[in-house]
């Protein structure tokens, strides 16, 4: 049996007004090729596009990867690394505070498309000298001006 192949993955969402229009985008990386993907959409919060940068960029996936996710968003990585997310299904999906989570449906969706692979994340500070995070920063703000005329 061959072993998973590695993939790695930087990804970003923007959005201008917070709800406003926003984009997302992410960059691949795997066996030393590389593309990079992204979208918007006209109404939406910066997390909705952070989250669906992730999303995207799993399910562009064609077969079960050990996958390596760089992201600048302390809720995505914290979410997965400090268990946060096993905590509000456990609670049925309500935060610390008794709060219904922001954005169940795309969390729900988030560990649907991660099932079949083996993730590890990875935080990055944004806005600084990490050339693949400032790519997709570009891309995604690109991506929300698309949709902001």
């Amino acid at each position: 049996m061959s072993a998973k192949p590695e993939v790695i993955i930087y990804t970003d969402g923007a959005c201008s007004g917070n709800p406003g229009p926003g984009g997302w985008a992410a960059y691949l990386e795997f066996n030393g090729k590389s593309k990079t993907i992204s979208g918007s959409d006209k109404e939406t919060t910066n997390n909705r596009m952070e989250m669906m940068a992730v999303i995207k960029a799993l399910q562009a996936l064609k077969k079960p990867c050990l996958v390596n996710i760089h992201s600048d968003s302390a809720l995505i990585i914290n979410a997965f690394t400090q268990n946060w997310i096993g905590n509000w299904i456990r609670k049925g999906w309500k935060k610390a505070d008794n709060k219904p989570v922001e954005n169940k449906d795309l969390w729900e969706e988030m560990l649907s498309v991660m099932e079949k692979h083996q993730v590890k994340w990875t935080k990055v500070k944004g806005h600084s000298t990490d050339e693949k995070n400032n790519l997709v920063d570009k891309l995604a703000v690109e991506a929300s001006k698309s949709v902001a005329m």
